[in-house]
């Protein structure tokens, strides 16, 4: 075990800080269920988009993204928007402004807001993105939990612990043991201290982790120095053609292996499904999980977007400061890494194995706190809102409207425990399970898009055609792996029309949403888009009520705000290779951008 004495202190004084931090703030988040569950949206919008962005610093996504950057260089920054990644800047543009202005609690209550609260398409909507949420935080609690363990088995063998364990865990279970224990810790916090205690936990796990990235990248620049990357032709560049042309034949061939494997080869196509999918899922808006509920926390509308536009500057320098540095060393050191899996190299153990063999004592330490603790904010912000669904809309909605405080705090601690159980017992089976249930939890987002995309819009939308737009997007996704092979991104068009279809067909299934409702919500959130027969209406009261017309002037934003995250992206990454002039040019595009969306965005904020 590498870990010294002083490495395994900073990580034990972190988990007891957490702890420390759970019980400190455990009557401050007992005040009320906004309190617990949103930190009483007084939380100021840095603090929240911080928070944001510490969720989503998680282990396996970096370890993911190192094994990218190490084999499609420079390129591998396009490769996120698989998720995408640019979602952040149509929310921080004119998105969670709106979503904000609902004061909803979850993106299920929210509905009622678009659709009305009474009629049996309403309660099927909403309990369709109820179990979308609750599943969909499962699965992520249980492959986390199954995700830690594994990582920190790397580092502490059991062999090193088993003799201060007062009982035997079985070898195949050594993993889950570890995760267990750490699980506990952010499940304490968390618990006791809501929304208040995730968000000052994420402030002190950032603060860490940027220390450990800095150090990361500045140890990979003074290696380079001495040294070169044996890496193929285009690897330095972020521009592409129509093929990937990285030729890995002549220095690592277990790369291109990886390469076809990932079905990567036709980039250009890849990245135009890939742009293609990315555009309506960013339009469709935040799926329900932890980044919504940090939206709807935030005191304002206008602090919603500034909370989203800050989670890109406060993620991607920092972020990729640690993967570039984690690259370089995985390539000047690649032959001394032992990187070989049963069923060939597994590039995603770059990070673990650079990490151990690479950093010194104290860095060492704080790497691992700090990935430690990306886990338990990510564990703890998922944990929220799978409490926040069960709580506000199970709970509070059908069985105990009137509750008491004591009641609903007393649910919340329930809701807690039930939810980290029951991902702990999902845990131990993922080796058998893992394929059902990514594949549900693949299902459910592939049924998302349309119908939350329509839902902003278009007017004649009701909740009838959210349903049906759900369900057969979900159905299709669900047959989808046994009729077609290969990558599932390049089927998505036609699971979209799917969905699309079933949208359209639902909506006119069932007569429009409330004239009451749908005013209420065009002059309260203020989206464009087709709503002229609902402003006709609302007119007839309020002749000088005036439209959202800044849909030009939103969508230069967007452009503007994704050209300004793609330099964020690499700018860190530039710097750690010494490459100057390139540096310099994304230095200055990035300068102007700042510049303009001061003025085209930043000073046009409103609530």
């Amino acid at each position: 075990m590498r870990l010294t004495t002083l490495d395994i202190s900073i990580i034990a004084i972190y988990l007891l800080l957490m702890l420390g931090i759970g019980w400190q703030l455990r009557k401050k988040a007992g005040k009320s269920k906004d309190h617990y569950l949103m930190g009483g949206k007084k939380l100021p919008w840095y603090l929240l988009g911080l928070s944001d962005a510490s969720d989503m610093f998680d282990i396996s996504g970096t370890m993911w993204m190192v094994a990218l950057c190490f084999v499609y260089g420079m390129k591998s920054i396009w490769i996120p928007w698989l998720w995408p990644v640019f979602n952040q800047v149509i929310l921080m543009m004119f998105l969670s402004k709106w979503l904000r202005r609902s004061n909803a609690t979850t993106g299920a209550e929210w509905l009622a807001t678009r659709f009305g609260e009474s009629g049996p398409a309403v309660r099927a909507s909403h309990n369709v993105v109820v179990a979308f949420a609750l599943i969909s935080c499962l699965g992520f609690l249980a492959y986390g939990f199954v995700g830690l363990g594994k990582f920190i088995e790397i580092f502490v063998p059991w062999s090193e612990v088993k003799d201060y364990v007062p009982f035997t865990v079985a070898p195949q279970y050594v993993a889950h043991f570890y995760g267990i224990v750490f699980t506990l810790f952010a499940t304490f916090y968390s618990i006791l201290g809501g929304m208040h205690s995730i968000v000052l936990g994420d402030l002190i796990k950032y603060l860490i982790m940027t220390v450990a990235c800095v150090a990361i990248g500045v140890i990979a620049a003074r290696h380079l120095q001495h040294q070169s990357l044996s890496v193929p032709e285009g690897w330095l560049t972020p521009f592409f053609s129509w093929k990937l042309d990285l030729d890995w034949s002549h220095t690592i061939p277990a790369v291109d292996n990886k390469i076809a494997e990932d079905g990567f080869g036709l980039f250009g196509l890849f990245f135009m499904m890939m742009l293609f999918k990315g555009v309506f899922a960013s339009l469709a808006g935040p799926a329900p999980n932890y980044d919504m509920q940090k939206i709807l926390s935030t005191r304002s509308p206008k602090e919603a977007s500034k909370m989203s536009g800050f989670v890109s500057i406060v993620l991607l320098p920092v972020r990729y400061t640690m993967i570039i540095g984690l690259t370089v060393l995985g390539l000047l050191y690649y032959q001394e890494l032992n990187l070989a899996s049963p069923t060939g190299v597994d590039f995603e153990r770059i990070l673990p194995a650079v990490i151990n063999g690479y950093l010194p004592a104290g860095i060492l330490g704080l790497a691992l706190t700090g990935l430690l603790g990306a886990f338990m904010g990510t564990f703890s912000g998922t944990l929220n809102a799978a409490q926040a669904y069960i709580v506000n809309d199970i709970y509070v909605k059908y069985l105990d409207p009137q509750a008491s405080t004591r009641k609903v705090m007393r649910m919340n601690y329930t809701a807690g425990i039930l939810v980290v159980t029951i991902g702990i017992i999902l845990g131990f089976f993922a080796k058998n399970v893992n394929s059902v249930l990514m594949w549900i939890v693949g299902a459910l987002y592939g049924g998302y898009i349309a119908a939350n995309l329509l839902k902003w819009y278009w007017w004649r939308f009701n909740a009838s055609g959210f349903f049906w737009g759900m369900m057969s997007g979900i159905i299709a996704a669900l047959i989808f792996p046994y009729v077609f092979e290969g990558q599932p991104l390049y089927n998505w068009p036609l699971l979209f029309l799917i969905s699309l279809a079933g949208s359209i067909f639902g909506t006119y299934l069932a007569a429009p949403t409330e004239s009451r409702v749908l005013q209420h919500f065009y002059v309260t959130v203020k989206p464009w888009g087709f709503w002229k027969p609902v402003l006709l209406e609302v007119r007839k009261t309020d002749p000088e009520f005036q439209p959202n017309r800044h849909f030009g002037r939103d969508m230069f934003n967007v452009v503007l705000g994704i050209i300004g995250q793609l330099c964020l992206t690499i700018l860190p990454m530039y710097l750690v290779l010494w490459m100057k002039f390139p540096l310099l040019i994304t230095a200055g595009i990035l300068l102007l951008v700042v510049l303009i969306l001061h003025r085209t965005w930043w000073k046009k904020l409103e609530d």
